[in-house]
């Protein structure tokens, strides 16, 4: 009963993916006020979690702006939402059939007519304080300058809310991408690494250093492996910066969208 039960839901799942061979057209074909509002249930159900009840991003991108990068047709939009972005945390749609991919991508298009998101704050002198106080080079890269440690953040106001950069520069902990993971380890000899997991598989880990670079162990090599769940390295600039300070600084961070 229960392989039958599993193999009606495969085969009731493949029936509702897209169809690999659809060819797509270039405009949306679902577009009308019905659509739109069952594009909403669905976007409400599925995606509004990362990327907000509004579009205005969270751990996923900002959607409620004028232009997409990474889907800037119907085209295009259709294929983000069927297969996802690989090497991201945005997945595929593969629960949904090819008319629900594309109301979903009517409504995702629909948000670009709201109003953009009103920040406080002076992003000039937020960028000073990027360069300075902040300290904020020696971990992150912006627009080909500064440390890999952290997250690139060239085109970050596109992908991030201002209240997600806001907990990001005060409680980092709390908005860690899914798959990250700081780790000590200390070797057989008595090295000891500390850092951010790049790489893991049963028999060998991947790990930058806090000035970025990177090591490799066979964990038979290791004489302890610690897993930080839940830690970030980057400090928090609660009492390093003033209110004032920290809104200069989302506002800066806001404004990073590449060559948008």
């Amino acid at each position: 009963m229960r392989l039958m039960c599993l193999t009606l839901f495969v085969a009731l799942t493949a029936m509702a993916q897209v169809d690999p061979e659809y060819v797509i057209p270039k405009k949306n074909p679902f577009a009308t006020a019905a659509d739109l509002k069952n594009g909403q249930q669905l976007f409400m159900g599925q995606c509004a979690r990362c990327h907000g009840s509004k579009g205005e991003g969270g751990r996923g991108a900002v959607l409620a702006q004028p232009r997409l990068r990474r889907a800037p047709d119907d085209e295009s939009l259709f294929t983000v939402i069927r297969d996802g972005i690989k090497g991201t945390e945005m997945p595929g749609g593969y629960a949904l059939d090819t008319r629900e991919t594309w109301q979903l991508a009517a409504y995702v298009r629909s948000l670009g007519r709201i109003a953009p998101e009103k920040v406080s704050g002076d992003p000039k002198h937020g960028q000073e304080l990027y360069a300075s106080k902040g300290h904020c080079a020696q971990c992150h890269i912006n627009g080909g300058q500064g440390g890999s440690l952290g997250p690139e953040l060239t085109e970050i106001g596109s992908r991030r809310s201002a209240a997600h950069l806001r907990a990001a520069v005060l409680d980092p902990a709390s908005t860690l991408p899914e798959d990250f993971l700081q780790v000590r380890a200390v070797t057989k000899d008595g090295k000891s690494i500390s850092g951010v997991r790049l790489n893991e598989d049963v028999f060998s880990i991947q790990i930058r250093d806090l000035s970025g670079g990177i090591h490799s162990f066979l964990k038979d090599d290791l004489k302890e492996l610690m897993r930080d769940t839940g830690k970030s390295p980057m400090p928090s600039f609660r009492g390093t910066l003033s209110s004032s300070e920290v809104d200069d600084l989302v506002a800066y961070l806001v404004s990073l969208r590449g060559n948008q």
